[in-house]
């Protein structure tokens, strides 16, 4: 979301948005010199619940949400999108206090315009009243770019939220990306949206995971676990969504499953009471065989609800799965019998620039088998 702040020196107010590679600022009016900060505050403050309100449409589309039936959460989540129309009369009109009350909207969007209108109506300043619908309007249709796949200009800080489904735009960026490097370039942190990258590099550790199987021996699920005992890695969810996979899921499902499950979680929902039973009885059951203990106190254990940063789902996510295509390859190189490069030498004699050499071919004899592979299996991804 957008953050908007008071520059009580130059009496400016003053918008800034992070772009996956650092913060971009503007400025978006003067503000009056007469103003007390209070005021000032208040316009800035209703500002960010504006923009926060807005990008949660982004983040949490009606589609995701299954049914659109009257009163279902998806049908709520529709009906807040379609308030984009509603903003600016909201903040040209504002319900303005009547008799020491006034009107709520049920629409966290609506009425975050309306806070808005009525701390510029405090204002009572013409040019920055414009100003400020001119910066809303900015927002919105940053917001309906980033909606289409769109991520250029202030729609580049979609890059640093979670979403609940991905644009089958920014999938097949994603998926060009990985094209040119199946290690997964820097552009897909600072240019994609963190899920529907994720759900590319799904794809891509799948298609590693298969040419690491071929090569090792080791079922495809089981190859990232094993790279572990190369090099430590967070082996736990690139080797929970190959079984998704492998069990017939296909990267979108299990990308935006595992994501929409912490973000619920981070929204203080319990997305799934049966499957958080059977979690809790498993961790009895293991505790009591590792204590002996047939009734355990399970008050000092910890459980995790979510494999996933629930501050960061998405991201967090696609740095694992881009380690897991990592981890592939190191357990690949363990068992390719092209991985010699016997015109470098003996291996035991290799200097630094040799033996960065030799990794470096490693990478790229991987990245081709993974490329073939992948282009195989590109069903699953569109």
């Amino acid at each position: 979301m957008t953050r908007y702040s008071v520059d009580p020196d130059r009496g400016e107010l003053i918008a800034t948005w992070g772009t996956g590679e650092g913060d971009l600022s503007t400025r978006i009016a003067a503000l009056p010199a007469t103003a007390g900060s209070s005021a000032l505050l208040a316009l800035s403050r209703a500002l960010a619940l504006l923009s926060d309100a807005a990008w949660r449409t982004y983040t949490h589309p009606a589609g995701a949400a299954g049914s659109l039936e009257p009163n279902t959460e998806g049908w709520r989540r529709e009906e807040e999108r379609k308030h984009f129309a509603d903003v600016v009369d909201a903040i040209t009109k504002p319900h303005l206090p009547s008799g020491g009350a006034v009107m709520v909207s049920y629409s966290h969007l609506l009425e975050s315009a309306n806070r808005v209108g009525r701390a510029l109506h405090n204002l009572d300043t013409p040019d920055l009243t414009a100003a400020v619908l001119a910066e809303a309007a900015t927002e919105l249709a940053a917001i309906e770019n980033a909606e289409l796949g769109n991520l250029s200009g202030r729609a580049q800080q979609a890059v640093l939220l979670s979403r609940e489904d991905a644009s089958p735009v920014q999938v097949a960026a994603a998926d060009r990306l990985l094209q040119n490097d199946p290690f997964g370039p820097a552009e897909l942190f600072s240019a994609i949206d963190p899920t529907a990258a994720a759900v590319a590099a799904a794809h891509w550790l799948a298609a590693a995971a298969e040419v690491t199987a071929e090569a090792s021996g080791y079922e495809p699920v089981q190859v990232v676990l094993e790279a572990d005992n190369i090099e430590s890695l967070p082996h736990e969810t690139p080797t929970l969504v190959l079984g998704l996979i492998d069990d017939g899921a296909t990267p979108h499902q299990a990308v935006t499953g595992l994501v929409r499950h912490a973000m619920h979680i981070t929204d203080g929902l319990l997305p799934d009471p049966t499957a958080l039973r059977e979690q809790l009885d498993d961790l009895e059951e293991t505790v009591a065989e590792y204590t002996g203990d047939d009734d355990p106190d399970l008050a000092d254990i910890a459980l995790r609800l979510t494999p996933l940063d629930p501050k960061r789902p998405a991201r967090d996510l696609l740095e694992d799965l881009l380690t897991g295509i990592h981890g592939c390859w190191l357990l690949h190189s363990e068992y390719d019998e092209d991985d010699t490069d016997e015109d470098l030498g003996d291996a035991e004699d290799w200097d630094d620039d040799q033996a960065e050499e030799h990794q470096r071919r490693s990478r790229e004899r991987f990245a081709q088998l993974v490329r073939e592979a992948a282009a195989q299996h590109r069903d699953r991804l569109v």
